[in-house]
């Protein structure tokens, strides 16, 4: 298993607003075309309105750059960056987990 867990700040509110928007539409494409995303999951955070946290979790490796190389995926990196303030992205290699298989 390969995985991710990526803070997101917004620019603003309204940047915020527009950023979930486009979040939500690329949730759509990966539910219906990504057979290797396990968990792909959107957290706001408690206390920072303008802050987003992502758990990514793809079957291996093949799986993630899958989901890099769908077009939903594409159009959520090309328009991204105009509502972000600042991106911090951990990569994840599983140890153990509940319902992980591990």
């Amino acid at each position: 298993m390969f995985g991710l867990c990526v803070r997101f700040t917004c620019k603003d509110e309204a940047s915020a607003a527009a950023y979930d928007r486009l979040v939500a539409e690329t949730n759509e494409g990966i539910k219906a075309g990504e057979p290797g995303t396990l968990i792909y999951a959107s957290h706001l955070v408690e206390g920072q309105p303008l802050q987003r946290m992502f758990y990514e979790l793809y079957r291996d490796r093949a799986a993630f750059e899958a989901h890099e190389a769908a077009p939903h995926t594409r159009r959520y990196l090309a328009e991204r960056d105009q509502y972000l303030a600042s991106t911090e992205v951990d990569r994840l290699t599983l140890q153990a987990g509940q319902g992980t298989g591990a």
